[in-house]
């Protein structure tokens, strides 16, 4: 299995756009084959010392390193980098696999 930590920070303000397009893309993430999960999360509140209010982390789980490539490379995935250019101050993208 492979995992991904996604995290991605949004210019000041913009992280409900962000949002916004990442649930409209779940459903088409979640019909890839070997999508397993995908999971948008963010800090628990304010005061919890975390990311911080303009960050979103995705936590993703895939079959394996071909599905995660294809998940990559697919149309939607393209059109939501379009969509979130103008809101994304950084991404920082781990990948891991289990031991």
């Amino acid at each position: 299995m492979i995992h991904v930590i996604a995290i991605i920070k949004a210019k000041a303000g913009m992280r409900d756009n962000v949002i916004s397009c990442i649930q409209n893309n779940i459903p088409m993430v979640l019909a890839e084959e070997g999508c397993i999960e995908y999971r948008p999360l963010i800090d628990l509140s304010a005061e919890a010392s975390g990311f911080g209010p303009d960050t979103v982390v995705i936590v993703e789980k895939w079959r394996d390193e071909t599905c995660l490539k294809n998940h990559a490379a697919a149309p939607h995935m393209k059109q939501y980098a379009e969509k979130v250019k103008d809101f994304l101050l950084e991404r920082d993208i781990r990948i891991l696999r289990d031991i």
